[in-house]
């Protein structure tokens, strides 16, 4: 059951009754929205979830067009003439210079334990070995799969495949935004306001900066930065000129009931001063005044910094824990 090394389509003789082809653009996607939303029981998803919910058509071909050969790296399975089941797979390079090949795949439960999610691991990882062929990338290269504590099947299946996990986001969510809590007065020198354009490069860099000594971290570039600012509820603090942190939130896009603390940073410098505290209040309180009724965020389980204690004492509570694994690329 794999995709062949052209577009058509492959022989199911191994699984009959499924078929294993590439994904054929806007046609599919309303299908792959609703794989998604028939795993939302068995697998106990969060649609409201910042880290992964459940996408719409709209959103599912918003992400396809962001990769690299969306036909190509998007392979559908199909069961009478219907799709049960998806894989993606995308990639990119790491701070201490790896390139992650990530695979996710998705599968009605009805079909599970017959040897489909099996199939659909082999071709992801078929297909990573020849994409880190074409790259060059051998050398640096690792294959990635991410799984929801609660998605046990994905669990047990790349365990067996020898994955292990190498880090977790655990997700919280304040669930009222008009739940008070106390402001203690910031050292002097020290404010907190606005983040306007002029300062965009030194909130990047304090972000950026933030994740120097953390493992499994994407390079974020200042384009990309630029390309996803919603600066309306962006809070920074000022030690004096320079800036000290910042907290990045925003306005879920897909339901504005919803706000989301998108990054939490303090210079190391600045910290256990009370500006993580001052910053997330801050931008809490921005979120409620445009329409929030609720907030989100997630965090490393091991962050070294013990934000999770921050983010409980303002009231957040665990939702979901979302787990990275890897694997060894043998080409």
């Amino acid at each position: 059951m794999n995709v062949n090394s052209g577009n058509g389509r492959a022989s199911p003789a191994q699984l009959p009754g499924y078929l294993l082809r590439p994904c054929q653009g806007p046609a599919d996607h309303g299908a792959m929205a609703a794989v998604r939303l028939g795993c939302a029981e068995r697998d106990r998803i969060d649609g409201r979830s910042v880290v992964e919910g459940l996408p719409t058509a709209a959103e599912i071909a918003e992400a396809s067009a962001e990769l690299d050969d969306p036909s190509g790296n998007q392979a559908l399975v199909e069961y009478e003439g219907g799709v049960v089941g998806y894989a993606t797979i995308r990639w990119w390079q790491e701070r201490d210079g790896t390139w992650l090949y990530l695979h996710r795949g998705y599968l009605l439960p009805e079909h599970r334990g017959r040897g489909i999610g099996s199939a659909m691991l082999n071709w992801a990882e078929s297909r990573v070995r020849r994409l880190v062929r074409q790259h060059g990338t051998a050398r640096t290269a690792v294959l990635g799969a991410n799984a929801m504590a609660s998605q046990r099947d994905a669990t047990a299946l790349l365990l067996d495949a020898g994955y292990r996990r190498v880090f977790s986001l655990v997700e919280l969510e304040l669930a009222d935004l008009r739940q008070p809590s106390d402001l203690k007065p910031l050292p002097a020198g020290i404010r907190v306001g606005a983040v306007d354009p002029s300062s965009y490069r030194a909130a990047w860099r304090t972000v950026v900066d933030s994740y120097a000594e953390a493992a499994f971290t994407e390079r974020w570039t200042f384009e990309r930065f630029l390309a996803t600012a919603d600066p309306t509820c962006w809070r920074a603090a000022w030690d004096r000129e320079d800036m000290a942190g910042v907290a990045l939130c925003s306005i879920r896009r897909q339901d504005a009931t919803v706000g989301e603390v998108e990054e939490l940073s303090v210079r190391k410098e600045s910290r256990r001063l009370g500006l993580g505290r001052a910053l997330l209040l801050d931008g809490l309180r921005c979120l409620r005044e445009h329409g929030a009724e609720t907030a989100r965020l997630y965090t490393g389980t091991a962050n070294p910094h013990r934000s999770y204690d921050l983010y409980e004492s303002v009231g957040f509570r665990r939702q979901n824990e979302h787990v990275r694994y890897r694997k060894p690329i043998s080409v």
